[in-house]
């Protein structure tokens, strides 16, 4: 089995808001990733004495442990259960109930010898290959397909679209947005890799158009998962007229983790 992790933060003055992990657990049977991206929080405060960092920390290593030992729950069930014990760890000093409560999108998947089990939620991607190479990316399109309108600004996002019906949702502090995830699952046999990026990554389809999913997965395969992230800082530089990036940050944080059998 091949395994990459590459996760950098935008900035290297501030903390990396991504969180990346490949759990293969003793005795060879399986085996989990999870890539989470960190909601970058208002300048004028969110109600928790937390980092995002620090939450996209917690949430991912419990994540991580959950995949692999409780491999009888559904991927719904231990993310309920990551968000749960997340939330506990500040539900006593912090506001858990406002808008932009420490938050993040979720890439998970776990195999055994017989299936691959998928879960996305929010704007984070999963790749899986078949062996006959056909690609198929698992996207959670629902922030995408929102009236322009109703993202034009922070404040109108937290009141009207941000984990609420008809909108979009993210792993905050309700354990019940499990349920709202995009899953399924595939037999072993037909998945011979799988690919899964923050945002921050994803930028190399989804901004800059350097390619398809099928191509995005077959560049991670040649060039490695650090030669995506290089190939999109690249791209981040050159585009001065903001061509492609328009009102984006210039650089985000980026995660890729790919598994291959």
């Amino acid at each position: 089995m091949r395994t990459e992790l590459v996760s950098e933060p935008g900035d290297p003055l501030r903390p990396n808001e991504d969180f990346a992990s490949v759990a293969l657990p003793a005795g060879g049977q399986g085996g989990a990733l999870v890539v989470l991206d960190g909601v970058t929080p208002p300048p004028d405060g969110y109600g928790c004495l937390h980092s995002v960092a620090w939450f996209a920390s917690r949430l991912g290593g419990t994540l991580t442990e959950l995949s692999v030992s409780e491999r009888d729950s559904p991927l719904p069930d231990v993310l309920s259960q990551a968000i749960s014990r997340t939330a506990r760890a500040h539900a006593l000093t912090c506001d858990l109930s406002h808008p932009r409560t420490p938050q993040a999108t979720v890439a998970l998947a776990r195999w055994s010898s017989t299936a691959v089990e998928y879960l996305v939620l929010s704007d984070s991607a999963l790749l899986f290959e078949r062996p006959d190479g056909t690609v198929t990316a698992v996207l959670d399109d629902r922030l995408s397909l929102l009236p322009r309108a109703s993202l034009a600004t922070a404040a109108i996002a937290d009141s009207t679209v941000r984990n609420r019906e008809g909108g979009f949702w993210t792993a905050a502090a309700d354990p019940t947005v499990a349920a709202r995830a995009v899953t399924g699952t595939v037999p072993r046999e037909e998945v011979r890799s799988l690919v899964a990026l923050s945002d921050g990554a994803s930028r190399w389809v989804e901004t800059f158009r350097e390619g398809d999913w099928t191509a995005c997965l077959t560049f991670v395969r040649k060039a490695g998962a650090h030669g995506l992230v290089r190939r999109v800082r690249k791209l981040e530089v050159t585009d001065v007229e903001r061509e492609f990036l328009g009102r984006g940050k210039t650089h985000d944080d980026a995660s890729v983790v790919f598994v291959e059998w």
